[in-house]
C-alpha cells in the first residue's frame, strides 16, 4: 500500500507508471498515465488580502421534526408536513381576498392592441384590486413540462430615446469645443457623466469605452467637428480628449433634481408609477403575478465586477427588433412601440419567462421573469431547499464512497473524489471553463497549477478570483491523502496555466452525483453545507437578552455561513465615518447619563456614599470634551431647525396653510436663541452644579439613567456589528443559501421581529417560509 511508502519511493513509482504507460493505477503507482496538460495564458496573481478560514468537517443531523403550522390569518386551518425532503401536502389550497376598493381604471375602457379593442372584461383583469392571494405553498403542485395554461402580459417597457445635450456643453479635444453626431455623443456623454468615478480611472475601462465609441463615431458617417470653425477634426487619442464640460453639466442636472419639492417627486413618481403599472403584472393561470424586471436596460457602459475584461465596453440599446415576447395562444400580443415589429412571438408553456433578447457584451440572454415573490419563484425555491434538505440522507454514502476513492486507480476518479471533497468540505463552486475574453474566475474544476501552493505536511493554500472576480485565499488543513493527490496532481510537465484536474469538468462530476439522488448537483452540497452550518449555529445561540443582543447573535451565525461562501466586499467609502457617527453618539449619550447622575446628587447627596458603582463614571469625560459634545449637539439641533424651517416653507408655497399655523423666519430665530442660551447653561454645568427642574425627582431621574445605559448598550453592540460585517456580504447567503425557515424559525422561538431579520422585498420573496414554518422547525 503507497501509504506505507516514503514520499521518494512514491514518486519513483509515479515514474515507472508514466514510463509502462499504464492505464490504471494502484495504490503504489498512484498515477494512470501522464497528465491531459491544458495550457492556458498565466493571468497576473490574485490579490491575497483575506481572512484565513477554518471549517470544521460537517455532521449530518438526521434528527428533522413534523411539525404541524397553525396559520391563523385563514379561516381554514391546514396542517403543513416539514419532514425534510418532502414538499409540503395539504388537503386544499387556500386564498385570500383582499378587502379593498374595487377601482376603475381608465386603461380598462378601452385599448387597443394590434389593431384591436380590448374587452372591459379582459382589461379588468389586470387593474382590479379585489385579488385573490394564491397559497402556492399549500398546494400540493410540482414543477413539471408544462409551467402553464394561460399567460397574458402587456409585454416589456423600453427606456426614452436619446435627447441631444444643450449646445454649450460639448466634448474637448486637444483644447477644441468639438460637436458630435447625436449617436457619438450619447456614448460620449455615458463616460462624461462617471469620470469621477473609480470605474472610469481604470485603463481597461478607457480602453474599451474609448474603442467603442470610435467605432459609433465612425459607424455614424459624420465627423467630428470644431465647434469654432466647423472643420472636421479625427479624434484620435483618449489623453487628448476632455470630457469636464459634460460632467458638470450632468452634475447640475443631478443638483436640480436633488432641490426638487416634495410634492414636484411625488407628482414625477406618479407619473412614472402610472406608465410602468400595466407592465407590472402578468395574468398566470387566470390569477394576477406580479413581473419582476419588466424595464429594458438602457443603453450605458458596462461596468462588471472586479477586473472583468470587457469593463468599459458600450451596452447597445435594445430595440423591439431584438425582443422575443412569450404569451399564451389566445391572449392578445402586447404591441410593440409606434414603428417597430418584435423579433419574434412565442406560445411556450414550458418555460416561464415573458420576454427574452441577447445582450451584446458576453451574448448572453436577458429574460423578464415573474417577480421573486410569484408563485413559480417560490416554488422553485422551496424546491431548492428541499432538495439540500433531503441531502442529509446521502451524505454520510457520499462521503464513505469519496474517501475510498481518494486512494481510487483510476485518476478520473480520484480527481473526482478530490474535487467532491472540496466542494463538500470548503463550500467552493463547481466553476467551469471561461473564454479568453472574460473575467479570469474560477471554481474548483477549473482550478489551475497557480492557485494551489502545498505547504507540508498537509496544508493547502488556494488563491484564486471566484464569481464576480472576489478574491478567494483560503490555507486549509486538509486530509493527508487530498493532500497527496494535489501533489501528484501538479506534477511536472504540469505548469502555470495547466488544469489541477485534467481529466474532470462539472458535467462529469454531477452526472456521478445524480447516481445518489436524483436532481443532485455540486452545487447543492453550497446550499446544504451554509443551512447546515446556519442550524448548527442556532443551536449554539441561547434564548436570552435583547432583541438587539439576540439579532447580533443571529448576525454572527450569518457571517460564519457569509465566510465559509467567501461572500466578501470592500469596505464601503462611507463606513469610516458612520462607525465614527456611532462613537459620537455614544459619547453624547455618556455625558447625558453623567449630567443626569449629577442631577441625582443634587437632590441626594448622600447617594454618592451609598451607590458608589453607581456614580463611580459621573467623571469619566473631561471639561474639554463635555465642551465638545455640547458644541456638537447645539450645531445638531440648529441644523435640524433649519431644515424644518425649509421643509415648512416649501409646503407653505405648494399648499394652502392657514395663517395662524405659518412659520416665519422670526420662529426660527427665537428657536435658534433658546439653543444659544441652553448652550451657554450647559457649558456652565460643566464647572458647577447643574440645574434641577422642581418636577424633577430622584426615581425620574434614575429611569431616564436606566434607559440611557440601555441605549448606551444597544449602540455598542450596533457598532460592533457594524465592524465586524465592513468585509462580509451577509445578504447573499441569507438570500440564496440559507434555508430562510432557519430565519423564520429564529425569530419565533427568540421573540425577534422578522422585519428585523428580513427585508420588505425578502418578506415578500419567502412569504412561504414566514406562513410554514414554526419555533419548532429545523433543517
Amino acid at each position: 500500500m503507497s501509504i506505507g511508502l516514503s514520499d521518494s519511493e512514491e514518486e519513483q513509482n509515479v515514474r515507472t507508471a508514466r514510463n509502462k504507460k499504464v492505464t490504471t493505477i494502484s495504490d503504489d503507482d498512484e498515477y494512470d498515465d501522464a497528465p491531459i496538460v491544458k495550457k492556458r495564458k498565466t493571468p497576473s496573481a490574485p490579490s491575497t488580502v483575506a481572512k484565513k478560514i477554518k471549517k470544521e468537517p460537517v455532521t449530518t443531523n438526521a434528527s428533522a421534526k413534523k411539525t404541524s403550522v397553525k396559520t391563523p390569518s385563514i379561516k381554514k386551518v391546514t396542517k403543513i408536513k416539514t419532514e425534510p425532503g418532502t414538499p409540503s401536502k395539504v388537503t386544499k389550497a387556500t386564498t385570500i381576498k383582499k378587502e379593498t376598493t374595487k377601482k376603475t381604471s381608465v386603461a380598462a375602457k378601452g385599448k387597443k392592441a394590434n389593431g384591436k379593442v380590448k374587452s372591459e372584461e379582459a382589461e379588468e383583469k389586470f387593474d382590479n384590486d379585489e385579488e385573490e392571494v394564491y397559497r402556492w405553498w399549500e398546494a400540493n403542485e410540482q414543477e413539471g413540462t408544462v409551467r402553464w395554461t394561460t399567460l397574458e402580459h402587456h409585454g416589456v417597457l423600453f427606456p426614452p430615446e436619446y435627447e441631444p445635450l444643450p449646445k454649450s456643453v460639448n466634448l474637448y479635444y486637444d483644447g477644441k469645443a468639438v460637436v458630435l453626431p447625436k449617436a457619438a455623443e450619447e456614448v460620449a456623454g455615458f463616460f462624461g457623466a462617471m469620470i469621477n468615478t473609480d470605474h472610469a480611472k481604470k485603463e481597461v475601462f478607457q480602453k474599451n469605452f474609448f474603442n467603442d465609441f470610435l467605432k459609433v463615431l465612425k459607424e455614424t458617417g459624420k465627423p467630428a467637428v470644431d465647434k469654432k470653425t466647423k472643420e472636421p477634426i479625427e479624434i484620435k487619442e483618449f489623453a487628448k480628449c476632455d470630457f469636464t464640460n459634460m460632467f458638470n453639466y450632468f452634475e447640475k442636472q443631478r443638483e436640480i433634481k436633488k432641490s426638487l419639492s416634495n410634492a414636484e417627486k411625488k407628482r414625477i413618481k406618479a407619473e412614472r408609477d402610472e406608465a410602468e403599472a400595466k407592465y407590472k403584472v402578468c395574468i398566470l393561470d387566470g390569477r394576477k403575478e406580479t413581473v419582476g424586471n419588466f424595464r429594458i436596460e438602457p443603453p450605458g457602459l458596462f461596468r462588471g465586477r472586479g477586473d472583468h475584461p470587457k469593463t468599459g465596453k458600450l451596452k447597445t440599446r435594445v430595440t423591439p427588433e431584438m425582443v422575443t415576447i412569450n404569451i399564451g395562444k389566445e391572449s392578445p400580443v402586447p404591441a410593440p412601440p409606434p414603428g417597430h415589429k418584435w423579433k419574434e412571438v412565442r406560445h411556450d408553456n414550458t418555460v416561464v419567462w415573458l420576454a427574452m433578447w441577447r445582450e451584446n457584451i458576453s451574448g448572453s440572454t436577458k429574460y423578464v421573469m415573474l417577480a421573486q415573490n410569484s408563485s413559480i419563484r417560490g416554488l422553485s425555491d422551496f424546491k431548492k431547499f428541499e432538495k439540500a434538505r433531503e441531502l442529509q440522507y446521502h451524505i454520510e454514502k457520499i462521503r464513505k464512497d469519496y474517501q475510498a476513492e481518494l486512494k481510487d486507480t483510476l485518476m478520473l476518479n480520484r480527481q473526482r473524489a478530490t474535487a467532491t471533497y472540496l466542494i463538500d468540505k470548503l463550500a467552493l463552486r463547481a466553476g467551469g471553463e471561461k473564454g479568453e475574453d472574460e473575467a479570469d474566475t474560477v471554481g474548483c474544476c477549473s482550478l489551475r497549477y497557480e492557485h494551489v501552493t502545498l505547504k507540508p505536511p498537509n496544508i493547502v493554500v488556494f488563491d484564486f478570483l471566484g464569481k464576480d472576480s472576489v478574491p478567494y485565499h483560503n490555507e486549509q488543513e486538509v486530509d493527508p491523502q487530498v493532500f497527496k493527490n494535489l501533489r501528484i496532481f501538479k506534477k511536472a510537465p504540469k505548469g502555470p496555466g495547466d488544469q489541477i484536474f485534467d481529466r474532470l469538468d462539472p458535467s462529469i462530476l454531477n452526472k456521478h452525483l445524480q447516481n445518489y439522488m436524483p436532481g443532485l448537483t455540486a452545487k447543492c452540497f453550497r446550499t446544504y453545507n451554509a443551512s447546515h452550518t446556519m442550524q448548527q449555529q442556532m443551536d449554539l445561540i441561547p434564548n436570552e437578552g435583547t432583541v438587539n443582543e439576540k439579532l447580533v447573535k443571529y448576525n454572527a451565525a450569518n457571517r460564519a455561513v457569509a465566510i465559509l461562501c467567501n461572500h466578501q466586499k470592500a469596505i464601503g467609502k462611507t463606513h469610516e465615518a458612520t462607525v465614527g457617527k456611532i462613537d459620537d453618539r455614544i459619547t453624547e449619550m455618556r455625558w447625558k447619563k453623567s449630567r443626569l447622575k449629577r442631577m441625582i446628587l443634587v437632590l441626594e447627596p448622600k447617594l454618592k456614599n451609598k451607590k458608589k458603582d453607581f456614580f463611580s463614571d459621573i467623571n469619566e469625560l473631561t471639561a474639554d470634551e463635555q465642551y465638545d459634545i455640547i458644541a456638537k449637539v447645539i450645531a445638531r439641533d440648529k441644523e435640524k431647525l433649519q431644515k424644518k424651517f425649509e421643509r415648512d416653507l416649501a409646503k407653505q408655497k405648494e399648499d394652502k396653510v392657514p395663517v395662524a399655523e405659518r412659520v416665519t423666519k422670526k420662529d426660527l430665530n427665537e428657536k435658534i436663541k433658546e439653543l444659544t442660551a441652553l448652550e451657554k447653561q450647559y457649558r456652565k454645568e460643566v464647572r458647577i452644579k447643574p440645574e434641577v427642574k422642581a418636577s424633577m425627582t430622584v426615581e425620574k431621574l434614575m429611569a431616564q439613567v436606566e434607559k440611557l445605559e440601555l441605549q448606551i448598550k444597544n449602540t455598542i453592540l450596533q457598532k460592533q456589528d457594524k465592524e465586524d460585517n465592513s468585509t462580509v456580504a451577509l445578504g447573499t447567503s441569507k438570500l440564496n443559501y440559507i434555508d430562510p425557515r432557519l430565519t423564520v424559525m429564529f425569530s419565533k422561538k427568540f421573540d425577534v421581529p422578522i422585519d428585523k431579520l428580513f427585508s420588505k422585498v425578502m418578506r415578500e420573496k419567502f412569504k412561504w417560509a414566514i406562513e410554514s414554518a414554526d419555533e419548532n422547525w429545523r433543517f
